[in-house]
């Protein structure tokens, strides 16, 4: 039987097991959502806008073990989409995202909505094809799926023309693909395994050091079985947060630019470091030449090799997926007579104790004001730690970071690598979509959450109950950090003095709204907000303006040069 092209996109989607795309209609879709009417296996979820759309599918993928897939128009569908893509791309998050395109005689002839979508997007994807035959719809989608989840992951784009959604082939899918020159490895070299163990047993200060790696190959079990057969210490980056539980007491915080105090002094005094499934980024570690004033072996775990040896020349490089790499390596702990030097352990973890006794995230709990800290502990609490939570970027990002306690992987979605506002709103939809009747929160700021409130209708037409939680300083609070230490007092641009009335807006969206003004008025309001368990609740804390996230490695410092409170 001979389908159209976009009766080929559908079937393509139904046999991948896509539940759910995200999107918004235009001109050269239109036959693919013409055949969305037709069906109702693949369920559509209309967003108010392309990055809305994208960030959704962000946010489905990062909660699941799901592809996350969107579809957008030609033209500023396009354009709209690439801040979504470039998101997922710096985090590794599988998606496919397929784009509309003018007619196949009209594209280099600057047609109505017409962009050269392949070319915008090639430096933030993973991979990307424009389909010139309907013939290739089928095998390039199939291709897509493959590269998105495979590897390490990342955004894949999909550019059809609208007259190939026209055209007529016959419909057969792929069951398999296979491409000479992409053979991601997945098994650790065994030498290198056994070079790693070696090391790891004669450690005296080791330090395992994990990131979004571990989350993306699902390897959290492998993780925490390898730490506490070790007795190891453990940190986790701002991607990596629920790959160890946080409440364990090995577990040392998060690191990096707003990390700890013992984590970020252990990873710069350790002499064997661990690294799984991170990529020592910049706001890890700081200034690369700072973080090497101190001689430490490194055992590097991770399935890009590109990244390998990048910004930091590592000892020992395992190229190969976390969750396999792991399993053997604990295959061979496991076996080996040999053990760790249980007194330098013990006199290490005297130390980390120390510096932990310094309570770097200690803030003035009897202030007569909000403080953001306070929010987010007391929505751990009241969500007992089991909450999906989004963020966008900021301060308010990093005190959910360090104040909710993430036990679990896939419960902290937020925008790492390209620091996005507006990611929030939109990932939490993504979010509550694949996660019917779970408990989502959105933790934002009174700027982020600008960037697409749009949202909140979608939030409306399809009755999703997430609770907002705006740590509300009515400054764009991380810039007027940085201008406060760093350019004078100097607030450029940073103070907000137009902001909207956040409850009537949302009770004008249909939504219920609050304005929470008093620390002792704090619990109630989180604990009446989860109690309507079906509406949307938007809550405005209006929290202390002058308050600053601690500690802070300053840019261009080392990892022990941090400025505590």
């Amino acid at each position: 039987m001979e389908l159209t092209g976009a009766e080929i996109v559908l079937r393509c989607l139904q046999e991948e097991g896509v539940e759910h795309v995200f999107g918004y209609p235009g001109g050269a879709v239109l036959f693919i959502y013409d055949e969305f009417f037709k069906q109702d296996k693949v369920k559509h979820i209309l967003t108010r806008h392309e990055q809305g759309a994208v960030h959704a599918a962000d946010g489905y993928s990062r909660s699941t073990k799901k592809v996350g897939v969107a579809l957008v128009t030609s033209g500023p569908g396009a354009t709209n989409a690439v801040t979504g893509i470039a998101t997922a791309y710096m985090d590794s998050i599988p998606m496919v995202i397929i784009s509309g395109q003018v007619p196949t005689p009209a594209i280099g002839q600057d047609a109505f909505q017409e962009v050269d979508t392949v070319g915008i997007t090639r430096p933030c994807v993973k991979h990307n094809f424009l389909v010139k035959d309907v013939k290739d719809i089928a095998p390039t989608i199939k291709m897509a799926f493959y590269l998105a989840s495979t590897g390490r992951p990342g955004p894949v784009l999909v550019d059809i023309p609208k007259d190939i959604t026209q055209h007529k082939t016959e419909f057969v899918y792929p069951e398999s693909v296979s491409l000479r020159s992409y053979n991601p490895v997945t098994k650790g070299h065994p030498g290198q395994i056994r070079r790693a163990i070696q090391l790891i047993l004669e450690a005296k200060r080791p330090m395992v050091y994990a990131g979004g790696g571990v989350t993306l190959s699902n390897a959290a079990e492998e993780l925490a079985e390898f730490v506490r057969l070790m007795g190891f210490p453990c940190t986790n980056t701002l991607m990596g947060l629920g790959g160890y539980p946080a409440t364990d007491n090995q577990f040392l915080g998060m690191l990096g630019m707003h990390g700890t105090y013992e984590a970020n002094m252990a990873m710069q005094e350790c002499d064997v470091l661990i690294a799984i499934g991170a990529r020592f980024d910049d706001r890890v570690i700081g200034n690369p030449d700072h973080f090497f004033s101190s001689s430490r072996k490194i055992i590097h775990i991770d399935i890009d090799p590109s990244s390998i040896s990048k910004r930091v020349k590592v000892d020992v490089p395992i190229v190969g997926n976390v969750k396999d790499v792991l399993q053997e390596m604990l295959k061979a702990l496991n076996s080996s007579r040999e053990h760790v030097d249980s007194a330098a352990l013990d006199a290490w973890w005297k130390q980390i104790e120390e510096w932990r006794s310094r309570d770097c995230l200690k803030y003035d709990r009897k202030s007569a004001l909000i403080k953001p800290q306070m929010v987010v502990e007391k929505l751990f609490e009241v969500t007992g730690g089991d909450a999906f939570v989004t963020s966008d970027v900021g301060q308010h990002q990093m005190w959910a970071a360090q104040f909710y306690k993430f036990d679990k992987p896939r419960r902290w979605i937020n925008s790492g690598g390209l620091g996005t506002m507006g990611f929030g709103l939109p990932a939490a939809m993504g979010v509550q979509i694949a996660n019917p009747g779970a408990k989502v929160a959105c933790v934002t700021g009174e700027g982020s959450i600008q960037m697409c409130i749009q949202e909140l209708s979608t939030c409306k037409q399809y009755h999703l109950p997430i609770k907002v939680i705006a740590l509300n300083n009515r400054y764009l609070g991380m810039v007027r950090q940085w201008q406060e230490f760093f350019h004078g007092n100097r607030y450029s641009e940073s103070y907000m003095d137009a902001l909207p009335d956040f409850v009537k807006l949302a009770e004008a969206y249909g939504h219920i709204g609050m304005r929470i003004e008093k620390p002792e008025d704090v619990e109630g309001a989180l604990k009446e907000a989860f109690s309507l368990q079906d509406r949307f609740v938007f809550m405005d804390f209006v929290t202390d303006q002058t308050e600053n996230v601690f500690p802070m490695v300053p840019g261009g410092k080392g990892l022990n040069e941090m400025i505590l409170v």
